[in-house]
């Protein structure tokens, strides 16, 4: 297959790819943009080099060569794709792949073979395991069943497990799945332990210093405002109070205490950020070899550097993702310096909103969502997405405008909590998620509303600015020319996540060697991960990649791709630069 391959110039503030339009390259055209660094003193920046070339000819390889080191499917057919998304690309093409990602709640609702199968071909990315429900038994079978599906049916779903943290919450209500608690009713809190059935109108607390904290007159707050309880009085463990808001009691609930309009903050706000529930269930993660650990109430940025480095050290051959949940003041207070440490973030909407005023919070999510993209790290918007289709089959017109509202902020994320683990729909509710994100994103193209977000340099080392300027000009020469994709072999995924910070127009196909790595970036914003067996330069790559893809109908004539990469030879100097190739399909 004849190939032409020109070098042109581009002007470095305001690209100038008006020389290679899209409609002006003909047959299996590629350009090369190949950088350099001009120096001027002792400082020194990021330039496109001037060089022209004439054109050269090459000849593809063959399908298969050099396909070493990965499972048998990616031997058989040199690349491995989600089953769902190979579906969506061999049907809509490029533009029809979802890029907002999608974490659903396991739960009884949706535990089983079936039913998490359900769940993947509609759409889910991560499934979450809440460390507050089931034992670890339950949680293994249900880690078994995600991996049985990636390996029988072809899905890529990761796993993660979300900790419980040491913030107070009410306990196990006894097997049940709810309590109702009505107004004026009297109920008890207690830290007491029971061997049998618990007593009527009694909520077991974790927090064994409960009692001593709570005063006569406080408010105490279930769940972000769902049920409000006044304190009557205490008697010794027991906490007796009168229900003055009512509605629905669920198992392992937040629980607040608030006195003159503000959150007690007595004892518990010295608790640790992880228990040693916590540190039991974080092994039990790196054991089964779980994608990603979500930490709960993280207060300070030390805490995810102590978990990161715990966890290097129990799983040095598998990195696993650490992910900051802001819940509270104290996140806030410190967000760029956790942001900065974490592997991701996830925005816990519930509990924030039982810690400030409501009004407050939508204001927050979306700074919290713009601080992550700057800092190029994934955010989960999450908590109440769908609250009411826990019970109904359809959502509520309010909710449907929060969902848009998160996908136009480009959040990488939409998670489900309750309405996957114990609703009545969980497959409904994926499919709302999936519908309202696609729709929103392609309105969101077709109004040309083009990223206006200053993203400022965020690498310290040379090697990181290189990368980081080639993927910034590499997502906007795919949006000069319409590009329908944009490629990317990546080891580690470094390079996929910072053209994912810049959110192109069109999906950014991840190209890894490693499974692990191909789960992990199922979280980031509009990339698509395949695994595929490495050549020796971006050249082969990019020509296997696309031959093996056309060959299995994903790929088709006139598709017009953008290319990079991070992956380099042996053979290659270290005076050798990186480049953005311009590719269309013949």
């Amino acid at each position: 297959m004849a190939l032409r391959v020109v070098r042109v110039d581009v002007g470095w503030c305001g690209l100038d790819v008006s020389g290679f339009d899209h409609k002006g390259v003909r047959g299996n055209g590629r350009c090369t943009v190949k950088f350099g660094r001009k120096r001027a003193g002792a400082g020194a920046r990021l330039v496109p080099a001037v060089r022209c070339s004439s054109v050269v000819r090459t000849e593809e390889k063959s399908v298969g060569a050099d396909v070493t080191r990965l499972e048998r499917a990616v031997v058989e057919r040199g690349f491995e794709v989600d089953t769902r998304v190979e579906g969506e690309l061999k049907e809509g093409g490029f533009r029809s792949v979802r890029r907002t990602k999608l974490v659903a709640t396991i739960g009884p609702s949706c535990c089983t073979y079936e039913q998490l199968e359900a769940l993947a071909s509609s759409g889910v990315n991560v499934a979450r395991l809440n460390m507050c429900h089931g034992t670890h038994e339950w949680h293994r079978e249900v880690i078994k069943n995600c991996r049985r599906l990636n390996a029988e049916k072809g899905y890529g779903i990761a796993v993660m497990i979300d900790t419980e943290g040491s913030e107070i919450h009410m306990g196990d209500l006894g097997g049940a799945s709810s309590a109702k608690a009505e107004d004026g009713e009297e109920w008890c809190f207690t830290v007491r332990k029971f061997s049998g059935p618990l007593p009527a109108y009694t909520l077991p607390v974790n927090y064994e210093g409960f009692a001593e904290d709570v005063k006569a007159g406080d408010e105490l707050v279930v769940d972000g405002g769902m049920v409000r309880f006044e304190v009557l009085e205490k008697v010794g463990p027991d906490v007796k109070c009168k229900c003055t808001d009512p509605g629905i009691l669920l198992p392992c609930a937040n629980l607040t205490v608030w006195r003159d309009g503000h959150m007690a903050r007595e004892k518990s706000a010295t608790l640790p950020t992880i228990s040693s529930k916590d540190w039991v269930d974080i092994d039990f993660g790196i054991l089964e070899g779980v994608d990603f650990i979500a930490v709960s109430f993280v207060k300070s940025s030390e805490v995810i550097k102590h978990l990161k480095s715990y966890v290097a050290a129990r799983s040095p051959d598998r990195s696993i993702g650490v992910i900051a949940k802001i819940e509270d003041a104290d996140s806030l207070r410190c967000l760029d310096d956790i942001i900065r440490v974490s592997d991701g973030v996830m925005v816990a909407r519930g509990d924030l909103g039982a810690q400030m005023p409501l009004e407050q919070v939508p204001s927050v999510q979306e700074a919290i969502v713009d601080a992550c993209r700057k800092l190029n790290k994934p955010v989960i918007v999450a908590s109440q997405l769908l609250e009411s289709m826990i019970e109904y089959p359809t959502p509520t017109r309010a909710e449907v405008a929060d969902v848009s509202n998160a996908v136009r902020q480009k959040a990488d994320a939409l998670m489900l909590s309750g309405e996957s683990a114990m609703g009545l729909h969980p497959q409904k509710a994926i499919e709302v998620l999936r519908g309202v994100s696609l729709r929103m994103e392609h309105w969101s193209r077709e109004e040309g509303h083009s990223e206006t977000t200053s993203l400022p340099e965020i690498s310290k080392s040379e090697t990181g600015r290189t990368s980081e300027q080639i993927c910034n000009s590499a997502a906007q020469i795919a949006n000069k020319l319409g590009a329908d994709a944009i490629f990317v072999y990546t080891r580690r995924g470094y390079m996929a996540s910072l053209l994912s910070r810049n959110r192109p127009d069109c999906p950014i196909f991840a190209f890894t060697e490693s499974s692990h790595e191909m789960r992990r970036m199922d979280l980031q914003w509009g990339v698509v991960p395949f695994q595929f067996a490495f050549r020796k330069d971006l050249e082969s790559n990019l020509l296997q990649s696309v031959s093996l893809l056309k060959a299995n109908g994903m790929v088709k004539p006139g598709n017009l791709v953008v290319a990079v990469s991070d992956v380099s030879s042996s053979s290659q100097s270290a005076g050798i630069l990186q480049s953005i190739q311009v590719h269309v399909v013949s």
